[in-house]
C-alpha cells in the first residue's frame, strides 16, 4: 500500500533544494525537495516533486514556499479539479439555499467532473471552458441546468483564486447565454452547417455503421432518418410505433429522449411543440422495415441502441467514433445537430413555404426559420436562368401574336347609328 504523502501544515516556513539525477529519464532528471519541521517536536518532513529541468523544479519550490507562507495548503498546487472541489465544497458553497447547493453539485458530478474533474486547477482557462460549454449545448443540455452547472464551477475557481492557485477565474463567461444561443440556433448561418447531398449523407451513414461495433445498422437509420425529418437526436429517439401512420406518412413528433441524473428520460419537446413531420419516399422503407421487426407493439420505439436501449447525440457519439468518421470524410466540424440543419436546408432549397418548414421545424419564431432561406450560388444561378427564360419567352409571344392592320379595320362592319326618341 502506497504511503500517504505528507501534509504540510499551514503558515509553516519551508526550505528547498534541488538534485541533478542524470541516470533518470528527461522528464524527471530534477528533483525539487522541500522539508519543514513540525510544530512542537524536531521532526523532519520532506516533499518532493520530479520536473524535467532547473528552472521547473526551482519555480516548484517557490510555489511551495508562497502558499504555505500565504496559509494555503501547497499540496493544492498539484490538485485536479476533481481533488480540490471535494476539499474545497463547502467552503466554496457557504451562504448557499440547500436547493441551489443541490442543482450545483448535481452540475457538478453529471458535468463537470467528467469533462474537466482531470485537469489540474492552474490548467483550467478561459478556452476550456468555453469548449466545454460547446460540448453541453452540443449534447442538447438545456439553458437552467447549464446556468446551474456553471454557477458551481464559478464557486469553485472563485476559491481557488482567493486560495492564490490562479490569478483570475476562467470559468467566468460574459454573455454566455449569448453563446448558448448562437450555438443553439445558428443564427448566423445555419446553411454552411448541412450536408450538400445525399451521397455525402450515405457516405456518413455508412462510416458510422462500419466504424461501430458489430456494425449495428441502427445507426445509420438514425443519422438518415434525422437528417430527412429536420429532428433533433433526442426526438428521434423519443419516436414510436404509435407515431408513425403509413397511411399519409407522416410522423407524429410529440416527444424526446434527454439526459437527466440518474440516465435518460421520455419528456414534451423543446417548447412543448407538438407537430407533424413528412416522411420522404427514401426513408419509408428503412421505416417500414423498423414496423415489421417491431410488430404490433405501438409503445416500442422506432429506434433504439444495439442493445435496446434509449438513444442520445452523446451514445451516438461515442458508439461510432463520430469525431474520427467525420473527420476522415472531411467534415471534421460536423456535429450530430447538424443532420436537422441538414434537413432544414434541402427542405427550404426544395421550395417548401416558410410557414410550413415553421411548423415542420418546431421554430418558435419565423425570424428562426428565414435564416435557412438565404438562397445559395446554385439557386442564384437557377433564380437567374429563370427569369432569362421568362422573358425569352414574353419576346416569343409578342412576335408571333397577330396584328391588327388598317385593312382589317377598314373591312370590318361598321356599328349601326344610335335611334334618337323623343320624349315628349
Amino acid at each position: 500500500m502506497t504511503e500517504p504523502r505528507p501534509v504540510i501544515p499551514i503558515g509553516i516556513e519551508l526550505s528547498g533544494d534541488v538534485e541533478f539525477r542524470p541516470n533518470r529519464p528527461e522528464e524527471s532528471q530534477y528533483r525539487a525537495r522541500v522539508r519543514w519541521s513540525i510544530p512542537g517536536s524536531t521532526e523532519r518532513k520532506s516533499l518532493s516533486c520530479a520536473q524535467p529541468t532547473l528552472d521547473a523544479a526551482e519555480a516548484w519550490i517557490d510555489r511551495m514556499k508562497r502558499a504555505a507562507s500565504q496559509g494555503i495548503t501547497p499540496l493544492t498546487f498539484n490538485m485536479t479539479l476533481a481533488e480540490y472541489g471535494d476539499s474545497v465544497w463547502n467552503l466554496a458553497m457557504r451562504g448557499l439555499e440547500h436547493n441551489s447547493v443541490a442543482l450545483y453539485e448535481q452540475g457538478w458530478r453529471l458535468r463537470v467532473l467528467p469533462a474537466m474533474g482531470h485537469l489540474k486547477v492552474t490548467a483550467i482557462t478561459n478556452g476550456v471552458t468555453d469548449r466545454v460549454l460547446c460540448t453541453w449545448v452540443d449534447d442538447e443540455v438545456g439553458r437552467s441546468t447549464i446556468k446551474n452547472t456553471l454557477a458551481g464551477l464559478v464557486r469553485v475557481m472563485e476559491q481557488a483564486v482567493r486560495d492564490g492557485l490562479i490569478t483570475h477565474n476562467p470559468s467566468h463567461m460574459a454573455g454566455w447565454q449569448r453563446v448558448y444561443r448562437l450555438i443553439e440556433d445558428e443564427l448566423d448561418d445555419p446553411r454552411s452547417l448541412a450536408l450538400p447531398s445525399w451521397e455525402v449523407l450515405d457516405s456518413l451513414a455508412d462510416g458510422l455503421v462500419a466504424r461501430s461495433h458489430g456494425n449495428y445498422r441502427g445507426w445509420g437509420d438514425v443519422v438518415r432518418f434525422a437528417a430527412c425529418t429536420a429532428a433533433r437526436i433526442g426526438e428521434v429517439s423519443g419516436a414510436r410505433v404509435k407515431d408513425i401512420n403509413v397511411a399519409d406518412w407522416t410522423w407524429d413528433l410529440c416527444r424526446q429522449t434527454t439526459p437527466v441524473p440518474g440516465g435518460l428520460v421520455d419528456k414534451n419537446t423543446k417548447g412543448k411543440r407538438r407537430r407533424t413531420v413528412p416522411l420522404i419516399p427514401e426513408i419509408r422503407g428503412l421505416v417500414k422495415w423498423r414496423l415489421t421487426v417491431l410488430g404490433n407493439d405501438p409503445e416500442a420505439r422506432l429506434f433504439t441502441g444495439p442493445r435496446g436501449g434509449r438513444i442520445s447525440t452523446a451514445v451516438l457519439r461515442d458508439a461510432t467514433h463520430w469525431d474520427e468518421v467525420v473527420v476522415k470524410l472531411g467534415y471534421e466540424h460536423l456535429r450530430r445537430h447538424d443532420l436537422r440543419h441538414t434537413g432544414l436546408t434541402w427542405m427550404a432549397d426544395a421550395g417548401v413555404p416558410i410557414h410550413v418548414l415553421k411548423d415542420i421545424a418546431g421554430h418558435g419564431h419565423i425570424t428562426t426559420t428565414q435564416r435557412y432561406l438565404h438562397p445559395d450560388r446554385r439557386s442564384v444561378a437557377l433564380a437567374a436562368t429563370t427569369l432569362s427564360a421568362h422573358l425569352r419567352k414574353h419576346r416569343e409571344e409578342s412576335t408571333t401574336a397577330p396584328s391588327i392592320t388598317a385593312d382589317a379595320t377598314r373591312h370590318s362592319p361598321e356599328p349601326p347609328a344610335p335611334r334618337l326618341r323623343l320624349v315628349r
